[in-house]
């Protein structure tokens, strides 16, 4: 089965803390989660956002059911990674076990088949990362939870690739630990286990080690992710572009510096906006989700002759457009909607200081964040607010990371960033459809029976248009809440001290902690066993901007210092939205 790595050699690895992340917490389960109230969604949509492919592959399935903890202390066999205990620590949310989720993954994870494996006439099983692994939220307060649909998550994506990293290199070196992976996966495949499909199994690990150390190895000589996000942060545009632009076409030149990392956002009332991203980069819905899945690992053939079919992909269009439509609804306020604050939970609000508040944020903050309430008659389409740099103020890495970055298409040309996001989305967009005799308009009948909108209704009835402005969005507030910390980048972790003047902000705060603070509205940044400490003098880190102090407006001041009365009843009024 090849050349076998000491397991001495392995044990260095990782008590050297390689790849590992020290600060994984050992989570409590609280005894009770409910949904949070007036979200518009049922319990059945739920599961299926929870669990439904975009066409993402992580490894085979198989794999990461049969994978070990990378923890060498056990007498015998490590637990499984993909226990509930241990997936909790990397921030993903336990869900239960049912038709769309038959081995019990956590929120996040779906079941896949790709293709046809090698050596097989059967598809490969996969598993890959959907939407909800970002997008679906907890708060706890004591030992109960609230779950937020569309909410951030408090996941950490790149120590959980670190871990399965490091999980998969102990299982190639171990003999003990590689026959009990080889066991369990040969069984799961309804294959032999020979020493014939052992050694074709090991071979198959090896390569995807390869490839990994490859990756890893070009992103630490080139310090291409000096700013560790840690949970509920990703440098998404970065790291997805280098994907997008290195990996895929193996064009490693392409490769840039990620140092931008963003708080995941919410996802309610968004494919009403008309731009999305926290720099307004994107304007069509179906652009900026099959982005979206390219970047975590979506499988698609980029270069190739006039008879192979280039840009043809992994990437389940059908689904994201179904999420899509399950997120808007037919009209706004009719898919999902923002949480309600639960009084029941986390206290009643003082309507009276909510009430002072409203004037309050009527006059310092409506400019930018308009209100708006979906669910009201005669709604309409929300403004998004774009503001400049120079004026807001804040970390301008993410923005300006976008509009300098450049890449070499295989076809030669250089691109900014955009432009390249913009035709890689479009070509991987059109060869589905025409793959599928996709109408322009109209509608088609998909392999299921299923009878399907045209491509200018699946494309969201918008251009796929890309830009790079130097500004943030200032999107409308409802459910804000919901979606600690704040700031793009998370630098600031509650609702009162986004009304302080940064001086005041917390410079340092810890992250990890679901546990919530209802009176500053946040989480519980004080530091515990396991959360993440977040130092916000870091490149990408900075907490200034957005801030009320005495002064010309501009270069971060957006208004006049408050009094702590004044903070008290703008925060009161935004649980109310």
């Amino acid at each position: 089965m090849g050349k076998r790595i000491s397991l001495a050699a392995a044990a260095a690895l990782v008590l050297t803390g390689l790849g590992c992340a020290s600060y994984l917490p050992e989570r409590e389960m609280p005894d009770s989660v409910v949904p949070a109230a007036g979200q518009n969604w049922t319990d059945e949509q739920r599961s299926w956002f929870h669990h439904t492919s975009q066409g993402t592959k992580l490894m085979p399935y198989a794999w990461f059911l049969a994978l070990e903890q990378p923890f060498l202390s056990w007498p015998s066999a490590a637990p499984p990674f993909a226990s509930p205990a241990y997936m909790a620590r990397f921030g993903f949310l336990p869900s239960p076990r049912s038709a769309i989720n038959p081995d019990g993954l956590p929120v996040g994870f779906a079941r896949d088949e790709f293709g046809v494996q090698e050596g097989s006439e059967e598809p490969e099983v996969v598993v890959g990362l959907t939407c909800a692994a970002c997008h679906t939220g907890q708060i706890e307060y004591g030992r109960r939870a609230v779950r937020i649909e569309g909410g951030p998550s408090m996941a950490d994506v790149g120590a959980f690739q670190d871990q399965i990293g490091v999980a998969l290199f102990l299982t190639y070196g171990s003999e003990p630990r590689f026959a009990r992976f080889a066991q369990s996966v040969l069984a799961r495949n309804g294959q032999p286990n020979t020493e014939e499909t052992r050694a074709a199994l090991h071979r198959r690990l090896g390569l995807a080690l390869d490839r990994g150390r490859t990756e890893a190895g070009l992103a630490d000589r080139r310090r291409l992710y000096p700013v560790t996000e840690g949970f509920g942060r990703l440098d998404a545009l970065g790291r997805g572009a280098n994907f997008v632009f290195a990996t895929l076409p193996n064009m490693p030149n392409n490769l840039a510096v990620a140092d931008a990392p963003v708080s995941y956002p919410g996802l309610w009332d968004a494919p009403w906006f008309d731009w999305v991203q926290y720099n307004g980069a994107i304007r069509q819905p179906m652009g900026r989700n099959v982005a979206e899945a390219m970047g975590v690992r979506a499988i698609v053939k980029p270069t190739g002759g006039p008879a192979e079919p280039i840009h043809r992909s992994s990437v389940r269009v059908q689904n994201i457009y179904d999420m899509e439509t399950m997120l808007a609804g037919p009209a706004p306020g009719l898919g999902l909607r923002a949480p309600a604050w639960p009084e029941d939970l986390l206290g009643p609000i003082d309507r009276a200081a909510a009430e002072r508040g409203r004037v309050q944020f009527a006059q310092l903050c409506a400019g930018c964040h308009q209100p708006w309430d979906p669910a009201a008659q005669g709604a309409g389409i929300p403004r998004i607010t774009m503001v400049p740099l120079d004026r807001i103020g804040t970390d301008p890495r993410a923005a300006m990371n976008f509009v300098n970055r450049t890449a070499t298409l295989p076809n030669g040309r250089r691109v900014s960033a955009a432009q390249g996001l913009q035709e890689a989305t479009t070509d991987v967009i059109n060869a589905f459809y025409d793959a599928n005799n996709v109408p322009e308009r109209g509608s088609w009948v998909d392999a299921a029976g299923n009878v399907r909108p045209g491509r200018l209704e699946m494309n969201g009835n918008r251009p796929n248009e890309w830009r790079a402005p130097a500004a943030y969005r200032a999107r409308p507030l409802n459910g804000i809440w919901a979606t600690a910390p704040y700031l793009h980048n998370g630098a600031v972790p509650n609702l009162y001290q986004m009304l302080l003047p940064a001086e005041r902000r917390d410079a340092v705060f810890h992250v990890g902690s679901r546990q919530f603070d209802p009176r500053n509205v946040g989480f519980v940044a004080a530091e515990s066993r396991g959360t993440f400490r977040f130092d916000t003098s870091l490149p990408g880190n900075s907490n200034r901007g957005h801030e009320f102090r005495n002064g010309p407006l501009g270069n971060g001041t957006i208004g006049p210092e408050l009094s702590d009365q004044q903070r008290r009843d703008i925060v009161e009024y935004l649980k109310t939205l």
